[in-house]
């Protein structure tokens, strides 16, 4: 096998879960390949009774805040490994849904954009789903970001719902977005956002590296929509005593790229690399459309 292969498969118990999960790890281990288990700390528990120490245990995708570091991690894992000399990869993962408290719309963009990812590393990697908690819409998401799906233990087949491109994932309103913003512009310059924005959370409780984020990811997504985007480019903003969020919308598509500030890139000069710092020091980054079009919004000061 050369290449990415990236296969689903869905459980209903912790017995299903090994059932899928073991013949796969162990075909990898017969055949001298190195095998992987990234799982979070259930999952890990079940494969460590069952296999014991002859895999290696890396930390969960649940492990990483971000799913921009996720892939930064992994890659230069699939990267040391290959260039030791490893033909064949098997790894197993988790990954973080709002039925495990995480918020879906990154991850969801991270299942789509490994495809790319990780095509250049001997690398099969299964994630299987908990279908006891993960939601349905999320399963959906899944199904269309996977070209490959594991059936039953041993039943590895072509995924007929695989669709290229970004999953369906809807833009989840903020819960402080059931307030009035503080700051509601449309049509100024990036300078005169980083003023407003600068004023609207000086009274608030955030660090120092907060508020300098703040400011340059409202900064960065203005600059991007007036750039990239199809006016009228309007800027929010949301605060409540921790927490700083805020939203950037335009009449354009956004970014058709999986990859879209998940990986770090110079395609563009304005776009790409700072959207990809925006996704390393945020706390939250969720990108698509809704009612106001295509929009960014960008958490800073805790977790949504």
């Amino acid at each position: 096998m050369t290449g990415f292969f990236h296969e689903t498969a869905f459980y209903g118990s912790d017995d299903d879960f090994l059932a899928l999960v073991v013949p796969f790890l162990e075909d990898g281990l017969r055949a001298g390949e190195g095998v992987v288990v990234a799982c979070a700390q259930w999952n890990t528990g079940l494969l460590r009774d069952a296999l014991g120490d002859d895999v290696l245990y890396l930390p969960g995708a649940d492990q990483y805040s971000r799913p921009s570091e996720s892939i930064a991690v992994y890659r230069d894992f699939f990267r040391d490994h290959t260039e030791a000399g490893a033909r064949q990869l098997r790894v197993v993962g988790d990954v973080p849904h709002p039925g495990t408290g995480a918020s879906w719309d990154w991850w969801a963009r991270y299942e789509a954009a490994v495809n790319q990812a990780y095509a250049e590393f001997p690398v099969w990697g299964l994630c299987p789903y908990d279908t006891r908690t993960t939601p349905a819409d999320v399963l959906a998401d899944v199904v269309s970001t996977h070209p490959n799906i594991a059936t039953a233990p041993g039943a590895h087949e072509v995924n007929p719902g695989f669709r290229e491109g970004l999953p369906g994932t809807k833009q989840v309103e903020d819960e402080l977005e059931r307030c009035a913003p503080l700051v509601d512009l449309v049509g100024v310059s990036a300078g005169a956002v980083r003023e407003a924005v600068g004023s609207a959370i000086d009274a608030i409780a955030l660090s120092e590296d907060c508020a300098h984020d703040v400011v340059y990811a409202a900064s960065e997504i203005v600059t991007n929509g007036l750039t990239h985007g199809v006016a009228p480019v309007r800027f929010r903003l949301w605060a409540d005593d921790r927490r700083v969020l805020v939203a950037v919308s335009d009449r354009g598509c956004g970014p058709s790229d999986p990859l879209a500030g998940l990986v770090p890139t110079t395609a563009t000069r304005t776009a790409g690399l700072g959207l990809w710092i925006l996704h390393r020091t945020c706390d939250y980054v969720s990108m698509g459309q809704d009612s106001d079009g295509f929009t960014v919004r960008v958490s800073v000061g805790g977790h949504t």
